[in-house]
């Protein structure tokens, strides 16, 4: 959007689009000096004859120039043809529709002769003190003017924008700030964020990955980077961490993640991600890649699915695929060895700028001077000014003086260089700094420390005191975490309105292999195991009924934990535990979209070829079938079901076999060649057994199921009894995410059977719950109903908008499109065809809309602080 123009629709890759008129078999030629020009500076041209026209020419042109954002006209001999029932060429008719505002660039070809209506339309251009004006003899003369005005024309644009002064909109910014916010000013990275500026703007490299050991400073550069550059990647900036994936197979689903994508077993997540992306220009950064770098081939395969996606990736190794484009980080300058150690060397080196702004803040009141300026550069250039090291000795300055600082590195550094050989310079160095960093703690503080690593991302208090009993530090837990926290070894941060706590990366390395080292690792992770174990143990109950969404939103801050205890069960060869676990959460991957993480677990579970229980072999057959049944239905897929059913049954757990049975039935209904009774037949079994044994969650999903056969069969009154008992045993058990399944259905179906206020009720209602359920799929079909009913009554503008909306968040978030679920296509379509101008303005709107707009227009006024508590999906 410029000046005082509407909003219009960019092209897929949001560059300048620059309008090309002129008349097309005479200046042909001229045309395509024209399109090679503005592709030369990356700009996107409009030409007839770069698409398909399924409209009159007359319309298209109008269509084209309202999306455009230049104008350049070639004008020969030629005046053009006027249209019957027209009064001027369509030639003039451009010029005439181009709005006021807009630049145009016109170029006049020499020639001896030209029609009389085209030399009165150029004396009118001439004398229009909005179009500026040339003559070319060749197209190659024309080629170079072009390129050099629009050059010119931006340049100019750009200057005037520097001067506006306008805050950027809310809605710019958005997807960039999903990047974390650095906590402190950046020092001395000015040279290398505008190299790698200059790497994604020019389009050549479709990996930038930033090399460089431990403590050097990637992610810090990539954040700032990610920030900086969040202007060239119009359709979004998103940070991917890495540092807690360590299993083969979960690269995807953690991008998946933080795209937003969820994943219910309906599509492969390739597909999903390929969806969410498609052709929008995002920038992913992926951090602490080193970690799963046989991993590497899988960006390959997604950056060919999202061509327009470019990836900043940070690693301590070269990732050796196609497309990448290495850039080597490197350390902090520091003053020359043979330069005099003075104030003036230190305030010019950047090393030594970091120490003096980190120790300023440790002790404030701290600044570089004459006296301890020797010190400084000392400590900076036995910490070959990498930047971690130097905010860890920097955090010192609490403690000790600039001098006592650089003689304890002094008699540190030379032991500890020596006892790692096989490690580079500089990783030797950062153990040591974080070796004498650690050396100032207490015994218990140590022991904690180290006893820390086994934590993911983040952790609560409640977490390091369960995992403390019986350790050292137990007793006193809260004091020595402060201490921790004192010394920099450990960050407070707020999440959800609670304290929780996290280690830097490559401290979190340190204290797991000086762990690994004593040998106490498989202790600790066992001990993580068990707390995590007995959470998810103690939430899963409220996982179906009333404490439903409270429990699902209290996961929610655990993921990281989760994934860790999880990997920590099946690392330990708690295999029965893992399963349980698995099984225990089943809900909670539905609902919030993490089935492909579980099926990771689960086949390295059965890859370990140890003794388990029927009952796991059959939780660990489960999962991987999940997705196979609604992406490959197959008899396979029927008959590895059929084997779990028969392993739950034979380990006495005859609610999940009757859970296994449903799924069974409900791959039956996705095979072309359905034999109805069979799947009845099991789905009336699986629904008798759930119902006996007051399993309300899984009776009401089978009984969606068997009206969804209703439907494939065409006996609607038997799929609306069916939904109608699902949703009647979903509010007796007052379970939000069963009430959003069976009530988008049984809307659905009202819908289509023409009642539309019974339908849009109950759309209305599945979009609340879904929304204070953070349940992503079951939010995209309320909005998609109410959109459908607003369709119906002739609604246009809130029903184009509903729908631009819905398909944004699909496109987004991956949300698989089930065949006949889109229940608003339809009425929208008829709706187009009768009032085109309302739907289409409608759209426009929905465009610019994100998903909290449109549930305020959805949703009636009594609900209308309802969108304030939208998650960011």
């Amino acid at each position: 959007m410029t000046g005082g123009r509407s909003p219009v629709i960019r092209t897929p890759d949001q560059r300048i689009r620059v309008f090309v008129s002129s008349t097309l078999r005479e200046l042909a030629d001229e045309r395509e000096a024209v399109r090679s020009a503005i592709e030369r500076l990356r700009l996107a041209p409009v030409m007839f004859e770069l698409g398909a026209r399924p409209h009159p020419p007359r319309d298209l042109y109008r269509s084209y120039l309202a999306q455009s954002d230049v104008f350049i006209g070639i004008y020969g001999a030629s005046y053009g043809w006027v249209a019957p029932e027209e009064e001027v060429s369509g030639l003039e008719d451009e010029y005439n529709l181009a709005p006021a505002e807009m630049p145009k660039l016109i170029y006049v070809k020499d020639t001896d002769t030209r029609d009389e209506r085209l030399t009165q339309l150029i004396a009118r251009i001439q004398a229009d003190d909005t179009a500026a004006y040339l003559h070319f003899h060749t197209a190659a003369d024309l080629e170079e003017h072009v390129a050099g005005d629009l050059a010119m024309l931006l340049a100019e644009r750009f200057d005037q924008s520097r001067h506006d002064g306008a805050p950027a909109d809310a809605a710019d910014i958005g997807l960039a700030a999903r990047v974390p916010a650095p906590y402190t000013e950046t020092i001395g990275r000015e040279g290398e964020l505008a190299e790698i500026r200059a790497l994604l703007a020019g389009g050549l490299h479709r990996v930038v990955s930033l090399i460089g050991p431990g403590g050097i400073g990637k992610s810090r550069l990539a954040i700032e980077a990610a920030h900086a550059d969040a202007d060239l990647f119009p359709d979004g900036v998103f940070f991917v961490p890495l540092e807690g994936v360590l299993e083969r197979g979960l690269l995807l689903p953690t991008i998946a993640y933080v795209l937003g994508v969820r994943d219910t077993g309906a599509a492969t997540l390739e597909e999903r991600i390929a969806q969410a992306i498609g052709d929008r220009h995002v920038l992913i950064v992926l951090d602490n890649f080193e970690q799963i770098i046989d991993e590497a081939p899988v960006i390959v395969g997604l950056y060919t699915l999202a061509p327009r996606a470019c990836f900043l990736v940070t690693s301590r190794n070269v990732l050796r695929i196609r497309g990448e484009r290495v850039f080597e980080v490197e350390a902090l300058e520091t003053p020359a060895p043979d330069a005099p150690a003075t104030l003036a060397q230190a305030q010019t080196s950047s090393a030594c700028r970091l120490f003096a702004e980190r120790a300023a803040a440790a002790l404030p009141g701290f600044e570089l001077t004459a006296q301890n300026a020797a010190d400084v550069i000392e400590i900076c250039r036995r910490l070959d000014g990498l930047p971690l090291a130097i905010e860890l000795a920097a955090a010192k300055i609490r403690l000790l003086s600039p001098r006592d600082v650089a003689e304890r590195l002094g008699d540190t550094l030379p032991l500890l260089s020596t006892s790692a050989r096989d490690l580079p310079d500089r990783h030797r160095t950062m153990r040591a700094t974080i070796d004498w960093s650690v050396g100032l703690l207490t015994e218990d503080q140590r022991a904690m420390l180290e006893d820390l690593g086994v934590f993911a991302a983040r952790f609560s208090l409640e977490a390091v005191e369960a995992v403390g009993a019986g350790r050292p530090w137990g007793d006193q837990a809260i004091e020595t975490l402060a201490a921790l926290i004192d010394a920099s070894l450990v960050q407070r941060l707020d999440s959800g309105g609670r304290s929780v706590f996290s280690l830097l990366a490559i401290v979190r390395e340190y204290a797991l292999g000086t762990l690994e080292s004593r040998g106490a690792a498989e202790e600790m992770r066992i001990a993580h195991a068990d707390y995590y174990l007995a959470l998810v143990r103690r939430i899963a109950p409220r996982l179906r009924g009333a404490a439903q969404i409270d429990a699902v939103a209290e996961l929610g801050l655990e993921v990281p934990n989760l994934r860790a205890a999880a990997r920590h069960l099946v690392q330990e060869n708690r295999l029965d535990d893992a399963g349980d676990f698995a099984w225990t959460l089943l809900a909670y991957w539905w609902i919030s979209g993490y089935f492909a993480d579980v099926r990771v677990w689960m086949l390295e579970l059965l890859d370990k070829q140890l003794p388990i229980t029927a009952r796991t072999r059959a939780i660990a057959t489960f999962f991987p079938l999940w997705a196979e049944l609604w992406q490959r239905p197959s008899d396979q897929v029927v008959a590895g079901l059929g084997e779990a059913v028969r392993l739950f049954t034979e380990s006495g757990d005859e609610q999940a076999a009757a859970m296994a049975l449903a799924a069974r039935a409900s791959t039956r209904l996705q095979f072309p060649d359905l034999d109805p009774a069979t799947a009845r037949s099991e789905f009336e079994s699986a629904i008798a057994k759930l119902h006996s044994l007051g399993d309300s969650w899984a009776e009401s999903l089978a009984e969606v199921a068997l009206g969804q056969l209703g439907v494939v069969c065409r006996d609607i009154p038997a799929a609306l009894a069916h939904f109608d008992r699902a949703v009647e045993i979903a509010d007796a058990a007052d379970d939000a995410f069963t009430r959003v399944v069976a009530g988008n259905n049984r809307a659905r179906l009202r819908f289509m059977l023409g009642d539309h206020d019974v339908a849009e009720e109950e759309f209305l209602l599945t979009l609340t719950l879904s929304i204070r359920l953070h349940f992503v799929d079951g939010a995209t079909y309320g909005i998609e109903g109410v959109c459908a009913v607003a369709a119906s009554r002739g609604d246009g503008w809130r029903a184009g908008a509903l729908a631009a909306v819905a398909a944004k968040i699909r496109e987004t978030t991956g949300v698989y499109d089930i065949a006949g679920f889109a229940v608003h296509l339809e009425p929208l379509a008829a709706l187009r065809a009768a009032d085109p101008d309302s739907v289409e303005a409608g759209t426009r709107a929905g465009a610019e809309m994100g998903l909290a707009d449109a549930i305020a227009i959805a949703l009636p006024e009594s609900e209308a602080d309802l969108p304030e508590k939208v998650p960011a999906w």
